[in-house]
């Protein structure tokens, strides 16, 4: 019987996979994603999420094997087979001056991750998790026609529309050197579609031509993630975990389209199909260069009891090229602060108090540098969010055990100031861990 519940769960977890990789919908609503490559996600599960995002220091979490991407040498701690897949779901309030708040929400996998131990010392992990996301639909509407008489009241609607983004499939190696040092990397492939739509319209001018400009990247290529963590025992229960890792610049291959089309609006209001194309080129190659990456953490952990960390991450997004060009965006830098208590884990009589109790914040300087409506220059948009979740453990056997992560995230984005947009959100992670010793010999006497 168990044997065919992980045959199951392997299926289910594969279908789910290949699910979300047909999947053509926005999962994002922020008009910051049309900047850069998106909305960028990072490797994290919603146990670390919920710890405000510490993860560069973290390996086995409360005695549960946990998979963390973020830093690939945390495999060299995994003894289990591990499985750990989620959802996400998000409400978005987005609020600028002079205009009404418009809200939003979106639902998507979040992720599908596996690790398998190698060793006693060592295990492979793979997975496909979201890299960036594209999703915004705005208008600005205008009078005239650009020539400053009031007599002239005919309405210009400029609309912006985007969607896609970017997904990460990984296959990493982590093992452990003489106790107290992991080190491990990933070799990674991202792949996707960043589309980005541009249309001017003057509807209530019968006959006029309307333009729609297109712009889409299928971006697909190679990248490389590593990481080192050094374990100092301060005793058999409490330990030191300093952990450093960091993604190397890569090179991704575009096949790039720009397409200007003519449309018209006839008397009731009713767009006509296009007229014509008067640019059209497609699959034009290029290349995407990602920067480097460097994650820094430190964390602090009483084993059965309660994990405390932080982490400091800095990315040299400033060198974020498109087919050659410099796409004008900041150096990330974010905070992470956090951590977990569990009150008694081997409670029999308690269910509450074995549930890991989970807080964090996330400080950012994001890497949109956005130019002012107002004019006057740019401004870089920073982020902040407060993070809490539960781990609840499930009945498990001698040789299986699972966990159910839920995680909240509250945040805030952006700024009303130089007519940019202020963004309020919720983000709600939902996980679930199967820590389990698969592919073992049994001896019968």
């Amino acid at each position: 019987m168990i044997k065919y519940t992980k045959l199951f769960i392997i299926f289910l977890l594969a279908a789910i996979a290949f699910q979300a990789r047909a999947q053509s919908t926005a999962t994002t609503s922020s008009p910051y994603s049309q900047y850069g490559i998106g909305d960028l996600t990072p490797m994290l599960l919603p146990q670390n999420r919920a710890m405000g995002g510490i993860s560069t220091a973290t390996n086995i979490i409360n005695r549960y094997m946990s998979i963390n991407p973020q830093n690939p040498a945390s495999y060299g701690a995994i003894a289990l087979t591990t499985i750990d897949a989620g959802l996400f779901a998000n409400t978005l309030s987005l609020s600028q001056s002079g205009q009404p708040t418009q809200k939003n929400s979106n639902f998507s996998l979040s992720h599908v991750t596996f690790a398998i131990p190698v060793s006693r010392a060592s295990a492979l992990s793979f997975g496909l998790m979201p890299y960036s996301q594209v999703g915004y639909n705005y208008t600005k509407t205008f009078k005239g026609f650009g020539t400053g008489s009031p007599v002239d009241t005919n309405l210009v609607n400029n609309i912006y529309s985007g969607e896609g983004g970017l997904s990460k499939a990984y296959l990493g190696y982590g093992f452990t050197i003489a106790r107290n040092l992991l080190l491990g990397a990933n070799v990674a492939y991202i792949f996707g579609d960043l589309k980005h739509y541009q249309q001017v319209e003057m509807p209530d001018l019968f006959g006029s031509l309307s333009t729609r400009v297109e712009r889409d990247n299928a971006i697909g290529g190679m990248s490389y993630d590593f990481g080192a963590q050094y374990i100092w025992d301060l005793s058999l229960t409490r330990h030191v975990t300093f952990g450093y890792s960091g993604s190397a610049k890569s090179q991704l291959n575009s096949k790039s389209s720009y397409i200007v089309s003519h449309y018209t609006f006839d008397a009731n209001g009713n767009r006509s199909t296009d007229i014509d194309s008067a640019i059209n080129q497609q699959n034009t190659p290029g290349k995407l260069a990602l920067p480097q990456i460097h994650h820094f953490g430190i964390s602090y952990q009483q084993d059965g009891k309660f994990l405390v960390g932080a982490d400091y991450s800095l990315g040299n997004w400033s060198q974020l090229t498109i087919d050659g060009v410099n796409q004008g965006m900041a150096n990330s830098r974010t905070l992470n602060i956090g951590g977990q208590y569990t009150p008694y884990i081997n409670s029999i009589n308690n269910y509450l108090a074995t549930v890991d109790y989970r807080l964090g914040i996330m400080l950012e300087n994001t890497y949109y540098n956005v130019p002012n409506p107002s004019g006057g220059g740019n401004t870089n948009i920073t982020s902040k969010a407060l993070t809490l979740g539960v781990g609840m453990p499930l009945r498990g056997t001698l040789t299986s055990f699972y966990k159910i992560n839920l995680t909240a995230e509250i945040g805030q984005r952006g700024t009303l100031n130089n007519g940019l947009v202020k963004e309020n959100y919720v983000n709600f992670r939902l996980g679930f861990t199967l820590n389990d010793k698969w592919f073992q010999r049994y001896k019968f006497d």
